[in-house]
């Protein structure tokens, strides 16, 4: 849990504070003028940070505004997924791994809402969110791929199927993590709640394959 970690020293809470800073006054330029009518010097200005210090966090100002995309666990969660065994449940496992993944997330709701607000307004920036995610759909889905080879070994000799199962399962398990985002999001909720809301959401997913099956 994020309420377990050790103490930020003073240069660690330094750091974070000038990047939220840079942050906010991206959001804020942008949200009044646009993203073509803002500059780094600009938004180095509203941050009370050089430019030179603008580029030891972000790259350019579209980083900056789009934010960090989530990663996967350190840790045990990653390889007690793999490990599960044919007789887990894929689907229950799958959240379980996700909801510590959300335990990496930043927590500071007010700079989410006031990107997802920016976002809604101008859906060429949540293209960029979406490109950013790229690393951390690879990531998820080589880890599928593990837990299905473990599952079925057989599937390591057959790398077409295995890539198009865990594709397959990768695309769920997104849009299962954005419907929980959502929801989160509308709630107001912190990190454990986002936790409770991806555990929800892939519960409730393997309850409507169970109705469909049934029916």
């Amino acid at each position: 849990m994020k309420t377990d970690a050790p103490e930020l020293g003073l240069r660690e809470r330094k750091r974070l504070a000038t990047r939220r800073a840079i942050q906010f006054a991206v959001l804020e330029l942008v949200a009044e003028r646009g993203l073509d009518n803002v500059t780094v010097d600009e938004i180095s200005r509203v941050a009370d940070v050089s430019p030179r210090t603008f580029f030891n966090y972000f790259t350019s100002k579209e980083e900056a505004l789009i934010g960090e995309a989530p990663s996967l666990a350190t840790g045990s969660a990653v390889e007690d997924f793999v490990a599960a065994g044919p007789r887990g449940d894929l689907l229950a496992d799958l959240g379980e791994m996700m909801a510590a993944a959300s335990e990496n997330m930043p927590d500071d709701f007010e700079l989410l809402t006031l990107r997802r607000k920016l976002m809604k307004q101008h859906p060429q920036l949540f293209a960029l969110r979406m490109a950013t995610m790229r690393n951390f759909e690879d990531e998820l889905g080589a880890v599928v791929s593990r837990r299905l080879v473990a599952d079925e070994p057989m599937l390591a000799d057959e790398p077409d199927e295995l890539a198009q199962r865990s594709r397959l399962i990768t695309f769920v398990a997104f849009g299962v993590m954005r419907h929980a985002w959502s929801r989160w999001a509308d709630a107001g909720g912190g990190p454990d709640e986002l936790a409770s809301r991806l555990r929800a959401s892939f519960a409730q997913l393997d309850d409507l394959l169970v109705q469909s099956r049934v029916e």
